[in-house]
């Protein structure tokens, strides 16, 4: 889909299609439609190699702020690339609850950087946050989570040279200098293999403990009740 903003008809879509996203305020997955765009003429004069617009979430109401690169300008038009980079992303998700609170920090901030498209600097910081993991789980908790990371590799079928830096940065030795440069897709991927890992290994064991106390309780008043009734 080709946009292209027009001195007399404002922003155009190749036929007429919508920007549908993540809305970074309400979480739905909505219609954005244009709510400010920049002046045509004032582009054409100074030619900026990136332009700025401001769409509405049609869920929330809420500005959605999008930057797109100049593909080329005409006597009346200017055409921007098909991709376009989010300001504001939303919020990543996680049961922090059950994550020791070290940890927990660590992957906060991870998120942020995610969510802030800071992708080197959230490769970082899941550094920090595996090391932090595996300090939590004790002996042999490098081990199990490494276990947990190679089977999330197979269920998802990536094949070993794209997971190669997710491993890396994961489970590498050596210095912060030393970690792999990660585009978006590497960086959704670590994304995806932090959540897993650390649901696996913290998540579901302290959902797991929690419902089997509950069930106990309840057995023990049941019995308690049967007791007293006798």
């Amino acid at each position: 889909m080709t946009y292209v903003l027009d001195r007399d008809q404002g922003l155009l879509a190749e036929g007429d299609e919508q920007i549908g996203l993540e809305c970074p305020y309400c979480g739905v997955y909505a219609h954005m439609s244009a709510q400010s765009v920049p002046d045509v003429s004032d582009l054409l004069q100074a030619q900026p190699k990136h332009v700025g617009l401001v769409f509405q979430c049609d869920a929330c109401k809420a500005p959605v702020f999008l930057r797109f690169a100049v593909r080329g300008y005409s006597a009346n038009q200017v055409e921007l690339n098909r991709n376009f980079v989010e300001l504001e992303r939303p919020k990543e998700r996680f049961s922090f609850s059950y994550l020791p609170k070290h940890v927990e920090v660590l992957f906060r901030e991870a998120l942020a950087c995610y969510s802030s498209n800071s992708f080197n600097a959230f490769a970082s910081m899941c550094r920090r946050s595996a090391i932090s993991a595996f300090a939590a789980l004790g002996e042999g908790g490098k081990l199990n989570a490494f276990d947990e990371v190679m089977t999330a590799q197979e269920i998802a079928g990536i094949d070993d040279d794209t997971f190669a830096p997710i491993k890396a940065v994961l489970f590498d030795a050596g210095d912060e200098e030393d970690l792999p440069l990660l585009d978006r897709a590497q960086a959704g991927i670590l994304l995806e293999v932090m959540k897993d890992m650390f649901y696996q290994c913290f998540v579901r064991r302290g959902k797991l403990t929690r419902a089997i106390k509950v069930r106990r309780f309840f057995v023990e008043e049941s019995r308690g009740d049967l007791a007293s009734s006798a």
